[in-house]
């Protein structure tokens, strides 16, 4: 065999004996939810200690990142509620609340209509009558069913979708007076339209018809 064909074979020989070693492939640290005996609870990862908060998303502000004052719901909102923010909660709504409460709030989603557990509708007097940091705190914090959203959803978007929230419980309830002048002449002009039937083209039963003949 030829010399250089020889040291090739041989390099590659002792290459194979000594490529079993995994030191680097397989290093002595913790993995992912790996149990360990050097912690008392066996467990490898570590809780966060408690008030641990991620950077960026502590607020001095204790009505913003709790909704509470002290053992008090919020009643007001803490952001100015604009037509953006409400378009916000809107959009964040119907990602995250929707498949639950549906598009209108009356806990009727499409996972509820596959079996999941109906959640109370937004529209019921003991929900309207909560403060609007209540809804804030139960996305917070969870409620029954409902796991914790502060891990996907941040504060802000929070208080958009509990301001959201409110704006559905007022649009089943408004009261006619309350409105802009502007809409609730658009309004009213609306319900004549429904309630006069030529207006609608609907003909009226004594004249339905026509003038066919019948033998």
């Amino acid at each position: 065999m030829h010399p250089s064909r020889s040291l090739v074979l041989l390099v590659l020989l002792t290459g194979a004996a000594f490529g079993c070693r995994q030191d680097m492939h397989d290093q002595p640290v913790l993995e992912e939810y790996e149990a360990s005996d050097f912690f008392a609870d066996g467990r490898g990862d570590r809780m966060p200690i408690e008030g641990t908060v991620a950077r960026g998303s502590w607020s001095a502000d204790e009505a913003f990142s709790t909704g509470l004052v002290g053992d008090a719901f919020v009643t007001e909102l803490p952001v100015a509620p604009t037509q953006e923010f409400l378009e916000r909660g809107r959009d964040r709504y119907d990602i995250f609340c929707s498949p639950c409460h549906d598009r209108a709030g009356t806990g009727r989603g499409m996972i509820v209509r596959r079996g999941f557990k109906q959640p109370t509708s937004f529209h019921h007097p003991r929900l309207r009558a909560q403060p609007v940091g209540y809804f804030f705190d139960v996305m917070s914090r969870g409620f029954g069913e409902m796991s914790s959203y502060a891990p996907l959803v941040k504060a802000e978007d929070r208080w958009a979708i509990a301001a959201y929230v409110r704006a559905l419980q007022l649009s089943q309830r408004v009261v006619l007076a309350e409105l802009e002048p502007s809409a609730r002449a658009a309004i009213e002009a609306s319900m004549a339209e429904a309630e006069d039937p030529a207006a609608t083209g609907e003909a009226h039963p004594e004249t339905a018809g026509g003038n066919e003949h019948h033998d």
